[in-house]
């Protein structure tokens, strides 16, 4: 079985626009008003962008240490 690349997942937008979407779906159909809704999807996307820069960040990193810190990949 493969396993899932969760470092890749976490800085895809196309991940982040599928979770935002599927929680839209939910609330709305838990009966939350669209003002709700689109806060709360804002905050998912606020917390999606950070943890996308600070994960694409490490991989740069490691990929400078495994590199030797010349900075070319």
């Amino acid at each position: 079985m493969n396993q899932i690349d969760w470092k890749q997942k976490l800085v895809s937008r196309k991940f982040w626009a599928a979770v935002v979407g599927f929680v839209t779906a939910l609330l709305l159909g838990f009966g939350l008003t669209e003002n709700e809704t689109g806060q709360i999807a804002s905050i998912i996307m606020a917390g999606a962008t950070m943890i996308a820069y600070i994960v694409g960040e490490g991989l740069v990193d490691a990929s400078r240490t495994k590199d030797g810190g010349t900075g070319n990949a």
